[in-house]
């Protein structure tokens, strides 16, 4: 059913807004983070790109107006598709369970209705929880797998059981959803979507966490058309104390994402000595090896940067290796959230700006000119020396470059980034985010947030210096907001993907949001006291608050 279609947002020879579906208030409807991509190898002009999009979610002036909650059964997973290599997108919309409509002051009553995510899961008796992953690959036909059948899209993402529903077991799960006709699908079609599939193998305990999605893009691969889904297993809700242990798990599908086969990469444990991986990517390379990275440490020793290898199509995987590091939360612990942050008190948790983005020159869509250079890229330091740091290997991980920081301005915090390279190993991408403002000791004082693409060439000795392509627009971060109010929120990673003639890559931004005087004082008094009434978003804000987006950077011309 076709409903209604975002117009196309560009900005030509800048950067562009790819949640543009989504109003710019009220919170949280205006808030979206966690940015994923995808470029299509058969057809490098598609770029499809997912977040964290709340737009469906009720206003906080619903019911009592000093809370903003996640609308029970309400999904988060946006969608969003380019045809013009990423210079300009669309945000289709579906039908689902929505409370858009929620605008108060009557309490909620989510129904069908519109809805700007990922659809099939209320129908499904799923909720589209986040996390987004995107993948192309080549469709399964008679033959097998072939470009020539077409391309299939992996959409990855967390899923819970609606409410009133046992789909499966545990508190949250991994699903995938499918379609094999994304021009058509960015159209609001729903039926073009196939119902979502659930991966990860559940108990009654399982929180399934911090996934990413791959398909083995190049044909000259004997695994071509494989899939491979890693994730953190968490024994427990995540936060509570029977979270651990927490193995790293990668599932992998022979037969186009309808079936899968799970297999453990990292040890089920975690204490002051161990820590299994978290924060995975899973890519492969030319000759069809598989690999998995994340941060962890083992044997007491700091953390590092690990890596595990299958060779064999993900049936076995080596045992995970220390690569690249050591490497440093570079955040201060909040005690209200529990978690490290980077531009201040109340800011933004940073929890895995040190995880390992990977990418590798793999010749997609056929090998051809595949180098299988492995780029890497991440974030660490200290609270006063943030850095965004790359490294590489060319001989399929075994040894690696020295880690070198390439952040391309002074005042430049690194926060999160994601490498991206050619298919052919001639250029290399990255794009990060970055406070340019130091850690704030009070929540009153001005923060700013930026977004940058760099580039560079890749010589005979390896690959050259960056040299900064974007720079967005400051934001002030304050103006993102979890749902309880009590920090920011910019989620977790931000995404690049290259093809042989252009890069592109997509961050969270606050540009278009504005800091609540009244929320900042709030937060301040949950931390020294003497705590303040809870203000009402709607009320003591400008409508503007709680605006976070996704913004884009191609080079294609």
């Amino acid at each position: 059913m076709s409903l209604l279609l975002a117009a196309p947002a560009s900005a030509a020879g800048g950067d562009t807004l790819v949640t543009n579906g989504s109003p710019t208030g009220p919170f949280s409807q205006n808030k979206q983070n966690e940015p994923a991509m995808a470029i299509d190898a058969h057809a490098p002009n598609v770029v499809v790109a997912g977040s964290n999009d709340e737009i469906d979610m009720e206003a906080c002036n619903a019911g009592d107006p000093t809370r903003c909650p996640f609308t029970a059964g309400v999904g988060v997973s946006g969608f969003y598709y380019s045809t013009d290599s990423g210079k300009s997108w669309t945000q289709p919309m579906y039908t689902g369970w929505t409370a858009r409509n929620c605008q108060g002051p009557a309490p909620c009553a989510a129904a069908i209705g519109t809805i700007g995510t990922i659809p099939g899961y209320y129908e499904s008796g799923l909720v589209a929880d986040g996390d987004p992953a995107l993948a192309f690959g080549p469709r399964l036909g008679p033959s097998g797998f072939s470009w020539s059948n077409g391309s299939r899209l992996y959409y990855a993402n967390l899923t819970s059981n609606f409410p009133g529903k046992k789909t499966f077991n545990g508190f949250e799960a991994i699903a995938v959803s499918r379609t094999d006709n994304v021009p058509v699908a960015r159209r609001g079609s729903k039926p073009t979507w196939m119902p979502p599939v659930i991966v990860s193998m559940q108990s009654s305990t399982t929180f399934s966490d911090k996934e990413q999605v791959w398909a083995d893009n190049a044909s000259s691969s004997p695994f071509f058309g494989n899939v491979y889904i890693c994730w953190a297993s968490f024994r427990g809700q995540e936060k509570s104390p029977n979270a651990s242990p927490a193995p790293m798990l990668v599932a992998v599908s022979s037969d186009g994402g309808s079936t899968w086969t799970q297999r453990l990469v990292s040890p089920a444990a975690n204490n002051r000595n161990v820590n299994p991986m978290d924060g995975c990517t899973v890519r492969t390379d030319s000759k069809g090896n598989a690999y998995v990275f994340g941060v962890a440490k083992s044997g007491g020793n700091p953390p590092f940067e690990f890596m595990s290898m299958s060779s064999n199509g993900g049936r076995t995987w080596s045992a995970q290796t220390p690569v690249v590091g050591p490497v440093n939360q570079p955040g201060l612990f909040d005690p209200v959230l529990g978690r490290p942050t980077i531009d201040g008190i109340a800011g933004a948790r940073s929890d895995l700006a040190p995880a390992p983005s990977v990418d590798i020159a793999n010749g997609a869509p056929d090998g051809s000119g595949a180098t299988d250079r492995i780029v890497m890229s991440y974030v660490s330091g200290t609270i006063n020396a943030q850095h965004v740091y790359f490294a590489e290997s060319t001989d399929r991980g075994a040894t690696w470059s020295n880690p070198r920081p390439i952040e391309t301005g002074s005042k430049d915090h690194g926060y999160y980034s994601a490498p991206a390279i050619s298919p052919n190993g001639t250029d290399v991408y990255v794009v990060y985010n970055a406070f340019t403002t130091p850690y704030r000791n009070d929540t009153s004082s001005s923060r700013a947030l930026v977004g940058v693409f760099v580039h560079a060439s890749v010589g005979t000795s390896g690959t050259g210096a960056f040299t900064e392509l974007n720079r967005s627009v400051e934001g002030d971060p304050r103006a993102s907001s979890q749902n309880n109010l009590v920090g920011e929120f910019l989620g977790d990673y931000v995404y690049s993907a290259a093809t042989r003639t252009y890069g592109t890559g997509v961050w969270n931004d606050t540009r278009n949001g504005a800091d609540c005087p009244a929320i900042d004082a709030w937060r301040m008094s949950l931390r020294v006291g003497p705590a303040l009434s809870r203000p009402a978003p709607q009320q003591a804000c400008d409508s503007t608050f709680g605006n976070s987006d996704i913004y884009a950077f191609s080079t294609a011309p």
